[in-house]
């Protein structure tokens, strides 16, 4: 069964339950609820929610009549694949917000895969037979353009095929008469949660076959398929649970001269080149028109071999609580959506209208060719998704990685019934469920120097296969306890020296460091220092850093910074409740 989960400048700062998978939008702003009215809950996925919210506020003021009525539509967003497994289960308004009567994630494949898992917990159904959308955006392959023009962009057609090419050539980009461009890198998101990852691993199943229909268990178990995949998979740089780190991360490294240093491609939806050619690359209409354009602007690659389209359907659920007034507001607020002015909307975002059509923005000055005819491949059904994603966790490319705990006396203070440290503790342990037997995995705690050691980290957990340390890493968080103070630069540092001795190109090579504090450790106080050593415009052996922000003391900005410096994300856990959900984004990485 699918494994499904959840997850401002040009710096990466990841927030559960609101961005996340193919969500690249930022925090949207609620709004007081009209009393006389019946209210409508909305769940979309964040890409689009800043949008879909202002529309809403224009279809509350209209105060059109619903049936001698009223609606007041309210607008959460929320990451597909977080928002799949929230239905399935039993809500939770608390993290993932006002349990919706209608759901809008980026793609109808989320539909089969919630109507699975219902099913296979013999849960009531939710998923309604209609589906209409209200905007479409096909998956693109986007690369900066001196790269795509290098492979023959705009003239020569470019495909899964041609890239799968690319990354098996030993000479990387010199095989294309540029070597100072290194190898073929790939930024993929995760196909559990995110809409462009798991269109991206289907596409690559797809484009292996040679067919653009019928996709089946069979052709997923091949072998000769599974190495074509595997081989797009090895040129993945790392995963993610939302395409906006790879998105900023390269817009930085734009703006610093070095665009084609970060990443050769990067599979997103079509409206994302648009939104990072505009300057605003995390798509939030709020923030539009404040950043400037790229040096290097990206251009969409349509496959060749096919892609697959975010349809964004419009789901009224069959639930309970979803009774005859919601539903007509439902229908009524759909009305309005697909209606021309604010199908206009869309498009002037760079969506295609729910009949596919594009306007303006997408052109060949911003990067696409809207009438470049591409194949539209059909997902295959949830039992087929199912295993290709379980496939995927097979043949994804693996990790080598430094898991850091602080457990300085801060991790002591209370939370609930337990402490910080309880809490981390258990989401640790979690997160140890997400990856493979074949991850090569060390525990290291940190605080300041107890007991005489002369050394403020502890290897507690060497590096082996997680299949190999997997007992003694569960039995080690368990009996963890908080005591000292805070050396965070100095074990940052020396985790990522750790990982740098035992490199693997074959990897994904990273620390990942979860503090609730600042700095606290006097022999190295040098955070500039720290963060100059660690950026190197030199990516061939570069050693990412996730940092995790764990309670409201603990220093966001420090962490960007180090994040920033590593091309990586910094992911903000501010409320100590929800750290095993950032665990799990977190996670999404490997």
């Amino acid at each position: 069964m699918i494994a499904l989960a959840v997850g401002a400048a040009l710096v990466v700062v990841v927030r559960v339950a609101v961005t996340g998978g193919d969500d690249t939008g930022g925090d949207v702003p609620t709004r007081a609820q009209r009393a006389d009215c019946t209210p409508l809950n909305v769940t979309a996925s964040t890409e689009k929610a800043a949008l879909l919210t202002a529309v809403a506020d224009d279809y509350n003021r209209a105060d059109r009549d619903v049936n001698g009525g009223c609606a007041d539509v309210r607008v959460t967003p929320l990451a597909s694949g977080a928002a799949a497994e929230a239905l399935a289960a039993d809500w939770n308004e608390a993290v993932n917000g006002p349990r919706p009567d209608v759901w809008s994630p980026a793609a109808s494949s989320w539909a089969s895969v919630l109507q699975q898992r219902l099913t296979s917990a013999d849960r009531p159904a939710l998923v309604p037979v209609d589906k209409p959308s209200i905007a479409q955006t096909p998956l693109v392959i986007a690369m900066p353009q001196p790269m795509a023009e290098a492979l023959g962009w705009p003239d020569k057609e470019i495909g899964w095929t041609d890239l799968a090419a690319l990354a098996a050539d030993p000479a990387g980009w010199g095989g294309q008469g540029h070597p100072e461009w290194g190898t073929f890198t790939l930024g993929k998101t995760n196909p559990t949660l995110s809409t462009s990852g798991l269109n991206a691993t289907v596409a690559a199943f797809f484009a292996a076959t040679g067919r653009s229909t019928d996709l089946t268990a069979a052709d997923v178990a091949d072998p000769q398929y599974r190495q074509f995949v595997q081989g797009v998979e090895s040129s993945v740089v790392h995963y993610g649970d939302t395409t906006l780190t790879f998105l900023q991360n390269l817009s930085e490294a734009a703006s610093r001269g070095n665009a084609l240093s970060y990443i050769s491609a990067v599979t997103v939806e079509e409206k994302s080149v648009w939104d990072y050619n505009q300057g605003n690359p995390s798509g939030d209409p709020a923030t539009a028109g404040q950043g400037p354009k790229p040096r290097v602007p990206l251009v969409a690659v349509y496959p060749r071999d096919g892609t697959l389209v975010s349809d964004n359907p419009f789901m009224t659920l069959t639930a309970s609580w979803v009774d005859d007034p919601k539903r007509a507001a439902a229908a009524d607020f759909l009305g309005f959506l697909r209606a021309e002015e604010q199908q206009r909307r869309f498009t002037d975002a760079a969506f295609r209208t729910f009949e596919g059509v594009p306007g303006a923005p997408l052109s060949r000055e911003n990067g696409l060719l809207p009438d470049r005819a591409f194949t539209v491949l059909k997902p295959p059904g949830a039992a087929v998704l199912d295993q290709v994603v379980a496939s995927w966790k097979d043949l994804r490319k693996k990790a080598n990685l430094v898991f850091v705990l602080d457990v300085s006396g801060s991790m002591g203070e209370p939370v609930g019934t337990g402490t910080r440290l309880d809490l981390a503790k258990e989401a640790a342990v979690e997160g140890l469920g997400q990856l493979g037997d074949s991850d090569v995995l060390s525990l290291w705690t940190f605080s300041t120097p107890l007991g005489g050691s002369r050394v403020p980290y502890r290897v507690v957990v060497p590096p082996g296969p997680v299949a190999q340390v997997r007992d003694d890493y569960q039995r080690v968080i368990t009996s963890l306890e908080p005591g000292g103070g805070t050396a965070l630069y100095a074990t940052t540092k020396a985790a990522v020296a750790q990982v740098e001795a035992t490199y693997d190109p074959n990897r994904i090579n990273a620390v990942v460091l979860l503090t609730d504090g600042v700095n606290e450790y006097p022999p190295d106080d040098d955070l500039d220092g720290l963060v100059t050593g660690l950026d190197t415009e030199d990516t061939s052996r570069l050693v990412r850093v996730f940092p995790i922000a764990y309670g409201e003391d603990a220093s966001l900005d420090v962490l960007t910074r180090i994040a920033k410096a590593t091309r990586a994300a910094a992911y903000d856990s501010g409320d100590e409740q929800s750290i095993r959900s950032v665990m799990t984004n977190v996670i999404s990485n490997f």
